[in-house]
């Protein structure tokens, strides 16, 4: 798993699986998973990355989930 942050566009990639071939993708507020044909994902982006992030460990963080290090 690779994963590549723009920090101009603010946008984090998250390469799943390199050897897939993009079929489509589907996007769901500030997430846009790249699909193969039969649905595994290839690619995440998440756009907004520095918000989603935050909010998603706050979110953690308020459950009491450990944050991995």
């Amino acid at each position: 798993m690779k994963m590549k942050y723009d920090w101009e566009e603010d946008v984090l990639l998250i390469e799943v699986m390199p050897e897939g071939r993009i079929d489509h993708a589907e996007q769901s507020d500030s997430l846009i998973a790249h699909l193969t044909a039969d649905g595994r994902i290839v690619l995440l982006e998440i756009l907004d990355a520095s918000h989603f992030l935050t909010a998603a460990f706050q979110h953690m963080i308020r459950r009491g989930a450990e944050v991995p290090a």
